[in-house]
């Protein structure tokens, strides 16, 4: 039987149904491809590693993003939105990220932080606030402590870092997290795990999805796999729960009641609400906030609370150290 005009689009039909991201162009390069609301900045550091970043607002206080776990900038688009209108807002895409450079690195904590070191002093920043998320937010607690004088405070977002692993789980996370299975994860595998980070997923950021999917075909999405892979083991084998105490820098923790993520719901009993308090009762000068009805991705899912915790504590820090 000749397949007629309607057959076909009825089929387009179908299938678009049944593959929502068909649309999707494919990457050729991570860096050169992904699109990003902000215009986009490159700072030349050493060993030839370019790190992208975006510079919004302007103001006396700089804050510094640094993302989670295979995350970017545009994970910060909300509240840079918000906070740029105070403060100037920076953030970078991390070294194997976004459209950051992506070297063969070791992924520890401690090389995150002297690569945000160096970026500090190529900017010329002072008087600046950290502000990570997740793995961001474990990475702004090592470079606190390798560089206690240089920032003024910190702002932990759902950090990475004050959960406690033993020995046999951080085997098993070493195990699991390899490069080809990040490389291998499918399109449902994909929307789940980024669905898992928030309350309730949010339209607006199914780009998230997109572009994940999109980055498989690009010519350094192997080295961003490497990236997340290292990372996971950089983050268990610097971890800072045990050095939490010689924090010195006046903290901001900020938690999503419902974080999926944090404890890890498949390796350590208890809630939330128990490891941000054993967090924040172990760092001498923080104050925590839980918010309700918000995931691991808080930040984005409630960003006009969180943007408010951040400036009401931007503003006391400011008044204390001018006291």
């Amino acid at each position: 039987m000749k397949k007629t005009y309607l057959y076909w689009l009825l089929s387009a039909i179908i299938l678009g149904a049944c593959n929502p991201y068909a649309h999707i162009t494919k990457m050729k390069s991570m860096k050169e491809d992904l699109q990003y609301k902000f215009p986009v900045k490159y700072a030349e550091l050493s060993n030839d590693l370019e790190i992208a970043y975006v510079d919004q607002g302007e103001g006396e206080d700089v804050l510094l993003f640094i993302h989670g776990l295979g995350s970017y900038i545009p994970s910060w688009q909300h509240e840079i939105d918000i906070l740029s209108k105070k403060y100037r807002c920076i953030a970078i895409d991390l070294p194997g990220f976004g459209k950051s450079d992506k070297p063969n690195h070791s992924g520890m904590m401690s090389y995150y932080a002297t690569v945000v070191k160096e970026f500090v002093d190529h900017l010329q920043l002072s008087n600046y606030t950290l502000v990570g998320h997740s793995m961001g937010g474990q990475i702004s607690m090592t470079y606190s402590l390798m560089y206690p004088e240089h920032a003024k405070a910190m702002v932990l977002i759902a950090p990475a870092g004050i959960e406690g692993f033993t020995d046999g789980q951080k085997g098993w996370f070493e195990d699991v997290m390899t490069p080809r299975l990040v490389r291998l994860t499918n399109t449902d595998a994909i929307e789940t795990n980024l669905a898992y980070n928030f309350y309730d997923f949010p339209a607006d950021a199914r780009f998230m999805v997109e572009d994940r999917i999109a980055m498989r075909t690009a010519s350094d999405f192997p080295n961003y796999c490497l990236a997340v892979s290292r990372s996971v083991k950089g983050m268990l084998t610097e971890p800072v729960i045990d050095k939490l105490g010689g924090i010195s820098l006046p903290t901001l923790m900020i938690f999503g009641e419902q974080d999926n993520l944090i404890p890890n719901r498949y390796l350590n009993p208890g809630t939330t609400k128990e490891v941000a308090l054993f967090g924040a009762s172990m760092i001498p000068n923080c104050k925590m906030v839980l918010i309700d009805k918000a995931g691991h991705f808080v930040g984005y899912e409630k960003a006009t609370e969180v943007a408010a915790e951040i400036t009401s504590f931007i503003q006391v820090t400011s008044k204390k150290q001018t006291l």
